[in-house]
Formats: structure tokens, C-alpha cells, sequence
């Protein structure tokens, strides 16, 4: 295989990559910053929650995957030749080493570990000695693979308050799941019935497969498969869909239940405290890289 190397304008970058992947055939299109490590590298990405700060670079490195140079070199030919494209120009021709492409997927992920014996372990992995509690997990379309701060605060909080609280989690829903490893977590900790929804079908599909390779016994399905009160709810979202979740989200929590809300940055607790104020009171119980674990109980 080979690399063709393409640098682009802001207002071309879209155009092109269309170009290659509908019309030319490449077998793959990244994007790149074309300044980056350089002084006039300029960030694109926002916070969570927040918008871009401009659609795209100023220059854009494409980097386009071809079976062999001459599909390369006649998809560069055919792309220079629009009109629109006057401004994009080539870099290079590269030959890719060959790799073992899944081995260098998995390489990048290695066990981690929620407390000193609660770990995710990835399934070409064999667990650590050390790990009492294992939910096996690998990386996929689903978000929530123990890796980000947000998944590891309600894992870690799960794993510490089980000891104590399990023997009430009668019914525990986990609310935008994702992968499902919330739901797991909870199964695997001793809740009796877990509940798993999301709005994206993908991510159910994804949750009963994760609950069946681990032997956790749940239901996933889409929200409206949530229903009735539970001793425990999470949600591992984001502040603003979270804010506008407040009202569904405490009605499902029972009495004397607690919420879990996870996805929130540190200069958006007063925003959580406010919108949640007229149903339970949130304080910040764990805080990890900017991100904060809000939880609170619904008093009678």
C-alpha cells in the first residue's frame, strides 16, 4: 500500500476528502493539522459541550491510504485537475510498511485499573493477580471502556460503595450507557436488576454483548425502557444534556436513592448544583483531570 500526501486550504480540505474516498477510491482519508508543533499551530477543538473555535485549519495535511502508486498518482492527477481544487498540492508518494494492524490496536490498550482490585481488562489480556473483579471490555463503537476520567469516577464509586449499599440496589438503571460498563459494573457489584438504555441503538446492541460476555444479568433497550424508580441511577453524559435530563432523571430515582451524574467539568458544578436543586442536592464526590462525579440522594 501507499500514502498520498495532500496539502490543502481550509475551504478545499472537505472537498477533497469527499473527493478521494467517494470518487478516487482511496481506501481511507485522515485529517491533519499541517502547523501542528509548529509556532503557528492553532487549536481546533473546544471543550466538551462547547463549539469549535473555527470549522478547520488554516492548512490541512490529507493523508490518503492507496492499494498501490498508480492508483495514488492517477487519483492525485484527476484531483488537481478540478478547478477548485487549483490550491491543493501534492508532498509525496509514501510506501506503507506492513503492520500487524490488530496487534498494533490492542497494544494501545492495556488493563485498567478502577481500585487495587477492580480492574478492565481488555480480552486479549489476562487479568493482573491482583484483580478480585474483572469486567472484560474491549474498544468499540460504544463509548465507555474504563480508559476516561468520567467512566473510571462512577466505576470507582460503584466498586467503593458496594460493600456497604449493594444489599438496597434492588433496581439500578444506567442511563445513556454506551458500552454498558456502568450497567456491568453494577450487575457485577451486586445489584439485582440492572437497566441499560441509550438513544443509539448501536450502543444497546453493544451493552448486550459486553452483559453477556461478562455474565452480568441486565436489560438493555432504548429510554422508554426505563421505567418505574430505582435505588440507583446513573448518567455519564455531558452538563448540558444532563441539565435538560433533570426532571426525567430524578423522577426515576426512588426515595432515598442516589444519582450518579458524570461528564461534568470543574467550572460546571454550579450549573448541575442549580439545575437538580428543586429535586435532590448534588455535591462533587470524586474529581479526576478536570472532570467532577456530582451525586446526590432524593430525601422523602
Amino acid at each position: 500500500m501507499v500514502e498520498l500526501l495532500l496539502l490543502a486550504p481550509e475551504d478545499c480540505v472537505e472537498g477533497a476528502s469527499d473527493a478521494l474516498i467517494n470518487e478516487l477510491e482511496a481506501l481511507s482519508v485522515s485529517v491533519e493539522d499541517a502547523d501542528a508543533d509548529s509556532d503557528t499551530e492553532q487549536a481546533l477543538f473546544g471543550e466538551p459541550g462547547m463549539p469549535a473555535p473555527r470549522a478547520g485549519w488554516r492548512r490541512s495535511l490529507l493523508r490518503a491510504l492507496f492499494a498501490d502508486e498508480t492508483q495514488a498518482t492517477e487519483a492525485a492527477t484527476l484531483l488537481l485537475a478540478q478547478d477548485w481544487a487549483h490550491d491543493v498540492s501534492v508532498q509525496a508518494i509514501l510506501a506503507v510498511e506492513d503492520q500487524d494492524w490488530v496487534r498494533l490496536t490492542q497494544s494501545q490498550f492495556a488493563p485498567v485499573a478502577i481500585t487495587p482490585d477492580f480492574w478492565i481488562v481488555p480480552s486479549w489480556h489476562a487479568p493482573p493477580a491482583e484483580a478480585k473483579c474483572v469486567i472484560r471490555l474491549d474498544p468499540g463503537l460504544a463509548f465507555g471502556t474504563g480508559t476516561h476520567p468520567t467512566t473510571r469516577m462512577c466505576l470507582r464509586w460503584t466498586a467503593l460503595q458496594a460493600p456497604s449499599r449493594s444489599a438496597g440496589w434492588a433496581r439500578v438503571l444506567d442511563y445513556g450507557c454506551g458500552s454498558g460498563i456502568l450497567a456491568i459494573a453494577a450487575a457485577l457489584h451486586g445489584a439485582r436488576q440492572v437497566d441499560a438504555v441509550d438513544i443509539d441503538p448501536s450502543a444497546v446492541e453493544s451493552t448486550q454483548a459486553n452483559a453477556l460476555a461478562n455474565g452480568a444479568l441486565l436489560h438493555a433497550g432504548l429510554p422508554d425502557a426505563a421505567r418505574g424508580d430505582y435505588a440507583l441511577v446513573f448518567a455519564n453524559i455531558l452538563a448540558t444534556p444532563l441539565k435538560l435530563l433533570a426532571p426525567l432523571l430524578c423522577g426515576h430515582v426512588a426515595l432515598d436513592g442516589d444519582l450518579v451524574l458524570a461528564g461534568i467539568l470543574e467550572r460546571q458544578m454550579d450549573e448541575l448544583k442549580a439545575a437538580y436543586a428543586p429535586w435532590l442536592t448534588l455535591a462533587v464526590t470524586d474529581s479526576e483531570d478536570g472532570w467532577i462525579l456530582m451525586t446526590g440522594r432524593r430525601r422523602s
